[in-house]
């Protein structure tokens, strides 16, 4: 199958630090290509790909001090795949919405994930207008703001199996936090949980500028106690130590996240989880297997003293039952393949690949999108 992923230009692909959204194109990328299938990375210069990488920008918008304004650069990025368009049986974007103007002629072939919360109060002019787009949720509370939108499925991220090992420590020596300081993802929650029992807290966080006021007015205050450790950003290859190390993860947020990468990380690591109870965190952790989801403070400072009761084996192979990326990829395909089924477009296997038997159905498309 020819595939494109259309990745954000914000971070490459894969991030070098921070960027979920970023990290999850990578793994189906991958993943994809190691299938047997002709996959093009449309995505920042600096990306790394065993696909065919198309360069949009030079490098990673967010690296490039010259870069003022995102959107001139997602223009030239949209012309590119609008132009490259008929060479694909199925265009997946990652970039909420930015494209629905430019492929309506083919709304059929285009699988558009939604990354982000649902909840924003504009996106239903963006839905009611562009009903005919084929939508994936990332989980199934992503979809209640907006439940008669054109869902196809939820397909739940996934990670390599190889990329994290499971600890074999019973017990780890500290709680952890990892991800973005930001009020939504409550860290201030995280460090009265760590003083109220009593445990040692290592916070390894990016801080966005947009976050840089609430981190030196807020968060900087509640640092001054010796057993909370700010560690900043981390990379990928830190993870595996920093996770597995911890006696538990910490998740205790405010919003309604959408899916919450780290809860798998922490799984693949065997490390135990207590998250609040919002968003998709009861889809993701199972309560007293992978972790404890809880609903206030009481509840999460309790459930510290039962995470060593957890078994760190169990909770790994929960993660290579459910969060892997070759499922995920396997999901992907299914969806990739019902577009084409609907379309009628009878495909053949031929010399190891799959080709379109209807050889003028690019001639017709192209002249659709010119």
């Amino acid at each position: 199958m020819r595939i494109a992923q259309i990745a954000p230009l914000i971070e490459r692909v894969p991030p070098r630090l921070y960027g979920g959204t970023e990290r999850i194109v990578f793994y189906l990328t991958e993943e994809l290509v190691r299938q047997g299938h002709e996959v093009s990375l449309f995505a920042s210069g600096d990306s790394l790909t065993s696909a065919n990488l198309v360069p949009c920008s030079e490098r990673a918008l967010r690296l490039d001090p010259r870069v003022k304004d995102a959107l001139p650069h997602y223009m030239v990025m949209l012309d590119e795949v609008r132009r490259r368009a008929a060479q694909f049986d199925v265009l997946h974007f990652h970039i909420d919405y930015l494209h629905y103007p430019l492929f309506r002629a083919i709304p059929a072939r285009i699988v558009t994930t939604a990354h982000g919360r649902q909840d924003m109060p504009d996106l239903p002019v963006v839905y009611t207008s562009f009903p005919e787009y084929p939508l994936i949720s990332i989980s199934d509370d992503q979809r209640k703001p907006w439940p008669c939108a054109n869902w196809l499925g939820t397909i739940h991220h996934g990670l390599p199996a190889d990329l994290y090992s499971a600890s074999s420590a019973q017990r780890g020596s500290y709680l952890a936090f990892l991800g973005r300081i930001c009020p939504e993802k409550r860290p201030d929650r995280a460090i009265e949980i760590a003083k109220r029992s009593g445990m040692p807290l290592k916070i390894a966080a990016k801080v966005d500028r947009v976050d840089q006021a609430y981190f030196e007015e807020v968060i900087r205050p509640l640092l001054d106690d010796p057993r909370i450790e700010f560690i900043g950003e981390i990379a990928e290859h830190e993870k595996s130590a920093f996770l597995g190390g911890a006696l538990g993860l910490l998740f205790p947020i405010d919003w309604p996240e959408p899916f919450g990468l780290v809860l798998i990380e922490a799984m693949a690591c065997g490390t135990p989880v207590i998250a609040w109870r919002c968003g998709s965190v009861p889809e993701v952790i199972e309560d007293g297997l992978t972790g404890f989801v809880v609903g206030d403070m009481e509840g999460a400072v309790d459930a510290v003293g039962k995470l060593d009761r957890l078994d760190r084996a169990a909770i790994r192979i929960r993660f290579e039952q459910q969060f892997t990326a070759e499922r995920m990829a396997k999901d992907y395909l299914a969806v990739y393949r019902s577009l084409i089924t609907m379309l009628d477009l009878p495909l053949a296997r031929s010399a190891g690949r799959l080709v379109e038997r209807r050889a003028d159905l690019g001639d017709m498309e192209a002249a659709q999108v010119a």
